[in-house]
């Protein structure tokens, strides 16, 4: 089961990647924000792989690489363990009596179980690296 099928609104990322958005393997973790507004947990991560048609007004700046943030609203369960300041990460969702998230990499876990998800933002940006 694709991560798409489990968000509230995978329409966008769908048609950015012509209905094959890359799996949530390698992806750069920005940030994780939590909030009590929900209370929800933000991922801001840089995707692993940019699509091969990207929308024209992406292509016309040059980007090269896609942000996603995704929400878990109604957070139930969560667990924070370590951090750090360039964390390359996998990203699992799975639907068990809501949303089950695991993001893990060698500096940082963060295990998570929310009511829903969503994709709150979709943009992309010209990664200079």
């Amino acid at each position: 089961m694709s991560w798409t099928s489990l968000l509230h609104n995978p329409e966008g990322i769908t048609s950015v990647y012509q209905g094959n958005p890359p799996d949530l393997v390698g992806v750069h973790l920005h940030e994780a924000v939590l909030r009590t507004d929900g209370p929800t947990l933000t991922l801001r991560l840089d995707l692993a792989r940019y699509p091969e048609q990207p929308p024209l007004k992406w292509a016309v700046q040059r980007f090269n690489t896609t942000q996603v943030e995704i929400s878990f609203s109604g957070i139930r369960e969560i667990v924070i363990e370590g951090f750090g300041a360039d964390i390359r990460a996998n990203v699992s969702m799975a639907s068990d009596n809501g949303v089950t998230l695991d993001v893990m990499s060698s500096q940082a876990r963060i295990r998570a179980v929310a009511d829903a998800a969503f994709i709150s933002k979709l943009t992309a940006y010209a990664n200079e690296v």
